[in-house]
């Protein structure tokens, strides 16, 4: 429906206003602190995407993945049999096995997420990309990570960019489908918005705001505009779209912000891991430091939580 893009606007003032001032806004405190980080956790995807990804690190990942608080901290809160886990682990095709492996082995149902379609980049030809999403559904991912062709958006062919991500939906088969949308080299906010239309018209489950890769990853501003579309597109088929921010996430108070900025935008209801996730390395470490501090009053050292 290219009628319902054709004449978007981006107030982007009022986008950056907004974002500021979800930023400056009181965080929470205390108990309240600890709940929402804890809801944090069960809305994040851990994820390793580096080049050099063993099946070991990916198997710490997975058991870290199963237990992402230490048991005696979960206990100190009573939330220690509420089966607080990550929503997903996510890795390269190669390393699904791994992870499927792994996860098996602990005994849990995380599912396993693959980026594909020629991550980071985009710039392979369709054809790989689909094979490349075969491959990694095939292996036993659960859910897959696409990215786009930043060039279809930056050269305005929106058809294109909607067959692409629509014949990527169909490879998904039962996988859910997250699409990329690399939003730090859109060049507007006003192509952020047309390609998050463009994705959920095309039969993405969640649309993610960046691969972690590029200069400028996941901001606040693109946030609003991706959430408004969400917002838009579920006014007008009655479908709820989810939202993933990822990169550059790494501190507690981040994770909260965006929580914050979710409810505000979308609502309770997409604050769960079927609607929203949370793409992350390193921001676990910090959210179980600052419960560490919660539950003990002290500031964790090294030793004290070796796994993070």
């Amino acid at each position: 429906e290219l009628g319902w893009i054709s004449k978007v606007h981006v107030n982007q003032p009022a986008v950056l206003r907004h974002a500021e001032r979800i930023q400056t806004r009181r965080t929470v405190k205390s108990n309240w602190q600890a709940a929402w980080l804890l809801k944090a956790v069960t809305c994040m995807d851990l994820t390793t995407l580096s080049g050099d990804d063993t099946p070991s690190n990916v198997h710490r990942m997975c058991y870290k993945a199963k237990h992402p608080i230490r048991e005696d901290l979960l206990k100190a809160m009573d939330m220690h049999e509420k089966g607080i886990t990550v929503a997903a682990v996510c890795v390269y095709p190669a390393r699904v096995t791994d992870a499927v492996s792994a996860l098996k082995a602990a005994g849990c149902n995380i599912p396993v997420a693959s980026v594909a379609a020629g991550f980071p980049s985009g710039q392979m030809p369709l054809q790989t990309r689909l094979d490349e999403i075969k491959l990694a559904v095939g292996y036993g991912a659960r859910e897959i990570d696409i990215v786009i062709n930043r060039t279809l958006v930056l050269t305005g062919q929106w058809e294109d960019l909607y067959e692409e991500i629509r014949q990527c939906r169909e490879a998904c088969g039962d996988a859910h489908m997250k699409t990329i949308l690399s939003t730090g080299e859109l060049g507007s906010l006003a192509n952020v918005y047309k390609a998050s239309m463009i994705a959920m018209m095309a039969g993405s489950d969640f649309i993610k705001t960046s691969t972690g890769k590029e200069v400028e990853n996941a901001t606040l501003p693109v946030g609003v505009v991706m959430m408004r579309a969400i917002r838009d597109f579920y006014w007008q088929t009655g479908n709820k779209v989810g939202f993933k921010p990822a990169g550059g996430i790494r501190t507690a108070k981040d994770a909260i912000t965006w929580l914050m900025l979710v409810k505000e935008e979308l609502g309770v209801e997409w604050l769960k891991p079927e609607l929203f996730r949370l793409g992350a390395s390193s921001l676990l470490e910090d959210i179980e430091k600052q419960i560490f501090h919660h539950v003990t009053g002290n500031y964790a050292v090294y030793h004290d939580l070796p796994m993070a």
